[in-house]
């Protein structure tokens, strides 16, 4: 893979803005060339525009090098770096799965770069070859999201390798709800598929959604380009400090992992009892996805009830369907006793 080929030429030419921390290494006796203001330490300085210390910790439990490991605002920020450094607006594509995440489009759209659905096969699995039959010589990335949101099921490990090899341009697997699935991760794969990016995101195992963390792991040859066009100090210092504490944590994340999951499996057990449920679909991740008599009569009267689930009746595949996260014990009774009660 030849990355000049991929990147858009003015990205991959682009100079940097240089910030007052890349032109420095070490430590200063005193820093006179930021125009901070001297007090109020530590949150008078600017943050490490590349998260150094923070990347060796996360790359430690990920087991990544640190030079593998981008950090954005949320997830959606590395999902807007990739259109924006591989595809030229109104030259290029993206081809991706449907239905899928919604921000890839959004981001496609924003950046002005034609978005091609390839359909889900009628039980969500991956159609290879319908994915593959999409690209043509202006397709520059692949969106794949597995375990896949809004279905819950992941995708085939060997299909997705399989799209990996026989595709030119970038793969970009999508695995932020990794952790409640048994499949491993395509961290693993890392040194094998130099056009590999993955995300993976704090907001969901890790239950830090507030603090809009995302991860986006690749070579460093492909981070070079994300580092050159992210906003220079794009991770506060306070998310930075906030973060480092509580991946020292790990067990407790790896507990609520291990609660929710067989909350999950209680939830799906309860929803199938419910005559008004028509399928509970299969699902590796946090949530289920559930078809039901009347969807949209049903999401109604659970708001009216003080109870907000998503409702995708209106995305392919999904009609009559509802996304239901997977809550503590208290909140999953909420809603079945409220669907035992709707009439």
């Amino acid at each position: 893979m030849n990355l000049q080929d991929l990147v858009r030429p003015n990205i991959y030419h682009l100079k940097p803005y240089s910030c007052a921390r890349d032109e420095f290494k070490g430590t200063a006796s005193a820093y006179l060339d930021a125009n901070e203001n001297p007090l109020n330490a530590p949150y008078n300085r600017y943050p490490d525009p590349l998260q150094k210390e923070l990347k060796e910790k996360v790359a430690e439990i990920k087991k990544v090098k640190p030079e593998q490991l981008f950090f954005g605002n949320g997830s959606d920020e590395p999902i807007d770096l990739v259109i924006r450094i591989f595809c030229e607006p109104c030259v290029d594509n993206i081809v991706a799965i449907d239905p899928t995440y919604g921000m890839y489009q959004v981001c496609a759209d924003i950046n002005h770069v034609e978005y091609r659905k390839v359909p889900l096969l009628e039980d969500f699995t991956l159609d290879t070859k319908n994915v593959l039959a999409a690209v043509d010589a202006h397709t520059k990335i692949i969106f794949l999201c597995s375990p896949n949101n809004p279905t819950g099921n992941d995708l085939d490990m060997n299909e997705m390798k399989y799209i990996i090899e026989h595709f030119g341009g970038i793969v970009v697997i999508d695995e932020a709800y990794i952790d409640f699935s048994t499949r491993p991760s395509f961290l693993n794969d890392l040194d094998n598929y130099p056009n590999l990016i993955v995300f993976q995101t704090f907001s969901k195992a890790w239950g830090m959604a507030g603090i809009r963390m995302g991860m986006a792991f690749s070579s460093p040859e492909i981070l070079s380009f994300f580092n050159k066009v992210k906003y220079p100090y794009n991770i506060n210092i306070l998310t930075q400090y906030f973060v480092g504490e509580e991946i020292k944590k790990l067990k407790r994340k790896n507990d609520w992992v291990e609660m929710l999951l067989a909350q999950r499996a209680e939830l799906i057990a309860q929803l199938k009892e419910l005559p008004m449920v028509l399928n509970v679909y299969p699902t590796d991740a946090n949530f289920v996805l559930i078809r039901v008599d009347d969807a949209n009569a049903t999401y109604r009267y659970l708001v009216e009830q003080g109870i907000i689930v998503r409702n995708r009746n209106n995305i392919s595949l999904c009609l009559g369907c509802l996304r239901v996260t997977v809550g503590i014990a208290k909140e999953n009774a909420l809603l079945i006793e409220a669907l035992k009660k709707m009439k």
